[in-house]
């Protein structure tokens, strides 16, 4: 059984910086697609970031670009974000989500073609 755990949300102010943390477990992703998506309150799930492993690549929304880094370790099986300069808008409940090889070797940003999803961890971040 697949599962994928978040973890490292929480209160941050303005302009500070987080690392979420997906633990992945039931089966390893080296050769699949993986991303974080995030969800606010009264508004649908979006995009952040993500990548395709088999092609080493990575792809961020804009609203995030040039602020956050994806990254992981295969060796642990853990997909990381790294957050800097947050913003308020930035507050939502960010989950992590897997999908299986099958779309070729781009980064997958459509949430309905993910196959395994995180409980997801809150971040808010304070003005």
């Amino acid at each position: 059984q697949v599962q994928l755990v978040e973890s490292g949300g929480g209160l941050v102010q303005a302009g500070g910086s987080l690392r979420l943390s997906c633990a992945a477990s039931g089966r390893t992703f080296r050769s699949d697609f993986m991303g974080w998506f995030r969800q606010a309150p009264g508004k649908e799930r979006e995009f952040v970031a993500g990548i395709a492993w088999s092609a080493g690549i990575t792809n961020y929304s804009d609203a995030v670009k040039g602020r956050f880094t994806i990254s992981g370790d295969n060796a642990k099986n853990t997909l990381y974000l790294q957050m800097n300069t947050l913003k308020p808008e930035d507050t939502a409940v960010y989950y992590c989500a897997a999908g299986v090889y099958r779309f070729g070797r781009v980064v997958v940003t459509i949430a309905s073609r993910y196959d395994y999803w995180g409980q997801g961890t809150q971040v808010t971040v304070s003005s």
